[in-house]
């Protein structure tokens, strides 16, 4: 099975962000703008993510994800402040193709994910961890890696799967930024723990890093961010070099 090259947006409106640590955001660039050129470069997927609407209280704007979507013929999963079925719905409408979900899951209401997934499909509903190592193991965290939750991440992944979400985002708060490759001790915990798929995000600082992920903890899909906004590397030039290394990805 062919490994998704996901590009990934964290967006502080109107504009894509970089945080180190969830934290010290840099300005990257217009979202649209962004999206038509990985979406070109040749990106699988595309997740928009709204990381500062939740911390806000606040809903998610809508022009943005509606700019980018239009942009765009390939999967786009979008996420940030969903509190209710209805959101779900509303950013079905802005142009999302899967919807992704954390802080009012995993602090007040993991029931949304149920209903989520029986209106709309298992695999509509993706749920973002953010983990944290904690001595021998890992914590959810909430709003940007600030919030404790009290969760055990390896707990939480097979509750969600259980209840119905069809896909997990994986992030990693200590290697967020650092491009100083993925917490893979993390990421194969993760995925060997439920059969659903799994996307890794936060680390990427090289190829090889991302070459190690997937032949270490054989995610469905990689997230890369940095690697990408500041032009390191393009999407062809991921494929490339893992089509070359023996993995098999899409053209």
């Amino acid at each position: 099975m062919n490994t998704r090259i996901i590009a990934k947006l964290d967006v502080k409106p109107p504009y894509v962000v970089k945080p180190v640590h969830f934290e010290g955001l840099r300005k990257m660039g217009n979202p649209s703008q962004l999206a038509r050129k990985y979406y070109d470069q040749g990106a699988d997927e595309l997740f928009y993510i709204d990381i500062v609407s939740s911390l806000y209280q606040r809903k998610i704007l809508a022009d943005g994800i509606r700019e980018a979507a239009n942009e765009l013929f390939i999967p786009f999963a979008v996420g940030g402040g969903v509190k209710s079925v209805d959101d779900f719905s509303k950013m079905f409408h802005m142009g999302a193709d899967k919807v992704v979900i954390n802080t009012h899951a995993v602090q007040n209401d993991p029931s949304i994910i149920n209903k989520a997934a029986e209106v709309f499909g298992n695999q509509a509903v993706v749920v973002n961890i953010e983990a944290k190592k904690w001595q021998q193991n890992w914590e959810c965290y909430t709003d940007c890696g600030r919030i404790q939750s009290g969760k055990d991440v390896l707990e939480w992944v097979q509750e969600v799967e259980q209840r119905g979400a069809g896909e997990i985002l994986l992030q990693s708060v200590d290697a967020d930024g650092r491009r100083k490759g993925f917490d893979i001790e993390l990421a194969t915990n993760v995925v060997d723990s439920v059969d659903i798929p799994v996307v890794v995000s936060s680390g990427a600082g090289s190829l090889e890093d991302i070459k190690e992920l997937i032949e270490i903890a054989s995610p469905s899909g990689v997230a890369v961010a940095s690697l990408l906004h500041y032009d390191q590397v393009t999407i062809q030039d991921i494929k490339n070099y893992l089509r070359n290394s023996g993995i098999m990805v899409s053209q």
